[in-house]
């Protein structure tokens, strides 16, 4: 991945601004994204009954030119590389698929916008002169930024004491488990918005169930992933699937809600169950710092 300097952005691995042919004016849609609201105009009464605001997804737009002094074939050139990404059928012709803006900052670490590329246009009159003028037009799929480098955990099945009995036996039986912060599913989340995790059951183990301990919400599915099988729930919007190595359907059970299943910023804990024999199977959780702000 191209290391960003301040003032560049990088879309389908084309980096403008800075430094490069593409020169930026300006850039609109850094800011909240717009709203789509449930309001209502009360018969009878002044004013608005205020409903529901969703965030839509934000929609970043550049003022921007190709600067290729003398050359106009370098101009068409730097064209026909920023035109392909909007062509390209892996991503244009896949429902949910996105393309990742990148952009670097001063004093931010990069951070990143899923999405489309949906307008290039430019103007050639100048071209003759190494110069075209161009509107480009980037369309996110959520309202959130993003970090470009995941966070991650593997957790290992619960453990339910710290050893066995020492004879000899005497009432009350007592069985001690770890202390809250020797247990293995803490997760610390970066960033300032809650973010959709990728859940991924390692075998070998059956009807798993995950739960995010403070929001109460869960994940499962019944039947046996295999030692070297797994199964990977994707909670992002884009992309929310439930995926299984080796093909196959796997279904989550009706308590599941994947469109719900977030982290929040900072510190909180998941917990999971499964039946496994050996002991041997993983959970891995995977998600990207969300910002609702650069």
């Amino acid at each position: 991945m191209t290391v960003l300097q301040d003032f560049q952005y990088e879309i389908g691995g084309v980096i403008l601004g800075a430094g490069t042919p593409f020169k930026i004016a300006e850039i609109e849609g850094l800011g909240p994204a717009e709203l789509r609201t449930a309001d209502v105009e009360p018969p009878d009464e002044d004013g608005t009954w205020l409903g529901v605001d969703r965030f839509q997804g934000r929609v970043i737009r550049m003022d921007a030119g190709i600067r290729v002094i003398g050359s106009p074939a370098g101009v068409l050139d730097q064209l026909a590389a920023l035109s392909a990404i909007v062509s390209d059928t892996s991503v244009r012709a896949q429902g949910g698929a996105t393309t990742d803006l990148r952009m670097k900052l001063p004093g931010r670490d990069v951070r990143v916008v899923r999405g489309r590329l949906r307008r290039v246009q430019p103007t050639l009159a100048q071209v003759i002169h190494g110069w075209a003028p161009l509107d480009v037009e980037f369309q996110g799929a959520d309202h959130l930024f993003y970090g470009e480098t995941p966070q991650s955990v593997s957790i290992p099945l619960g453990v339910i004491s710290t050893g066995g009995f020492t004879a000899p036996v005497t009432a009350p039986i007592v069985v001690g488990g770890p202390g809250p912060t020797a247990r293995p599913g803490w997760v610390d989340v970066d960033g300032t918005a809650s973010t959709w995790p990728i859940v991924t059951v390692n075998g070998p183990c059956s009807n798993p169930v995950i739960t995010h301990v403070e929001s109460g919400r869960v994940l499962a599915f019944t039947g046996t992933v295999g030692v070297g099988e797994w199964v990977e729930i994707d909670t992002r919007p884009t992309y929310r699937s439930v995926t299984r190595s080796g093909g196959g359907i796997t279904s989550l059970t009706p308590v599941s809600r994947i469109d719900q299943f977030q982290l929040p910023p900072g510190r909180s804990e998941i917990r999971w169950s499964a039946t496994d024999p050996t002991n041997t199977s993983t959970l891995a959780v995977t998600w990207w710092p969300a910002y609702t702000a650069l």
